[in-house]
């Protein structure tokens, strides 16, 4: 049995409606969902209203689609490590305001549970909401501010990112484990239009936290990536962090800092994410031991991927040949793969897809979810049209079968699991 339709009363208090099924949207359009694609809302999950929009659901009497008059229509933020497969399903009415830069996935309701339509996608619990203990990340911060008092970098990530944003990256380092934030670079030679860190005054949605002000010295970074890189458990360090611009424009101060971290231990793995524009400075990292590369995409064809990006001075053959870089090196390459249900799984996409992996022996696809208000998107790249689509779960599924070597998850992988079992080497509870 399909879950029923949620609406919000505008007071924040949401009901579901049921005279309605709940539906997903995908593209332009909403379609029924089968029973199987729901799961229950994961831990740490959070259900929104958006407002100026009426949901749609099929009628539970006539099967018919139709909207729900009784409120705003409702979706689901889900929680790292999944993905997910539909978005909300609503018509947007003429004086909506734009929304925030969140993900905006289906929801419903069905004995007495929330439901989504996602799938776990990641065994790693590192951003798992009931790993974080309040008490121990406030130790872990005053230690490590105490530890470090004129690092400018450190006041960063544990005043600004841990206890201002409650970044998962920022709280783990407090607590001493996995992966470590390194962000480095104030600016940025992309423009994107979901920008979480950075939007222009006149924009109608709002950055969700605040850039990094500063450049960071290579001793700054090598002062407290060094201890975690030698005491953490399945410890990595990564460049390029949401609260930053593009990495790669500081990579002579990454270079430097590589080069110095490795003189003290040659634990864990060095990570960098980022746009992939500048490939020869890719090189020079991977020669001083850089292990990893994570470049972000909302997609593997360039004509979808430009009028989100706004690239100054690169263009989507640069991060193809980032990707190639590293791998020619024998590093571990990944996408960060925004997914977008509708233009994600579309059967133009889907051949882009296997282009890219062909063309660059990528090591890993991270699924992420698109935190962007779904009409506004389309609507800023202009796309009306995603021809035929196939369903992100078929789409995986298609992906996986042809490319078995090619790992899923949502997280870059510690030097263990790169180098030995997969399946097993990553954080646990």
């Amino acid at each position: 049995m399909s879950p029923f339709l949620l609406y919000s009363d505008g007071n924040g208090n949401i009901f579901e409606d049921t005279t309605l099924y709940a539906v997903g949207r995908a593209g332009w359009d909403a379609y029924p969902v089968e029973p199987e694609v729901w799961i229950e809302l994961p831990t740490g999950g959070n259900l929104y209203e958006l407002p100026g929009r009426r949901g749609i659901g099929i009628d539970v009497e006539t099967g018919d689609m139709r909207l729900c008059e009784k409120g705003w229509a409702v979706a689901a933020f889900i929680p790292p490590a999944h993905t997910g497969l539909f978005i909300a399903a609503y018509e947007t009415m003429p004086d909506a305001p734009t929304l925030p830069l969140f993900c905006y996935t289906a929801a419903g309701w069905l004995d007495d549970k929330f439901y989504v339509t996602a799938v776990r996608i990641e065994s790693d619990i590192r951003q798992e909401a009931a790993g974080y203990d309040e008490a121990l990340i406030e130790n872990g911060t005053n230690h490590l501010m105490a530890a470090y008092p004129h690092n400018r970098l450190v006041k960063h990530l544990m005043e600004n990112c841990c206890q201002t944003y409650t970044c998962p990256a920022a709280r783990n380092l407090s607590l001493g484990r996995w992966e470590c934030p390194v962000p480095t670079s104030p600016a940025c030679n992309a423009n994107c239009i979901g920008c979480i860190s950075f939007q222009p005054a006149e924009e109608t949605i709002v950055s969700t936290q605040d850039r990094l002000t500063f450049k960071p010295t290579a001793e700054e970074i090598v002062e407290f990536t060094v201890p975690h890189l030698m005491n953490a458990p399945y410890p990595i360090i990564s460049f390029g962090q949401g609260c930053e611009g593009e990495p790669l424009l500081m990579w002579e101060t990454i270079r430097e800092a590589i080069i110095e971290i490795r003189k003290h231990t040659p634990n864990g793995s060095i990570n960098i994410n980022t746009n992939g524009s500048k490939p020869n400075a890719v090189r020079a990292l991977c020669e001083v031991g850089l292990n990893s590369i994570r470049v972000s995409t909302n997609s593997a064809r360039k004509h979808i991927y430009t009028p989100y990006y706004r690239p100054n001075n690169y263009q989507f053959e640069d991060i193809v040949e980032s990707l190639k870089v590293v791998r020619s090196f024998g590093g571990w390459a990944s996408i960060n793969y925004f997914v977008f249900p509708g233009m994600t799984d579309c059967e133009e996409e889907y051949e882009a897809l296997r282009k890219l992996i062909q063309d660059t022996d990528l090591n890993m696809i991270q699924w992420r979810n698109f935190n962007i208000d779904p009409d506004w998107y389309l609507g800023q790249i202009g796309v009306t049209d995603m021809g035929e689509i196939m369903g992100v779960k078929q789409f995986q599924d298609l992906i996986k079968e042809e490319f078995p070597n090619v790992k899923y998850g949502y997280f870059n992988p510690p030097i263990e699991r790169i180098k030995g079992d997969y399946e097993l080497d990553f954080a646990h509870l």
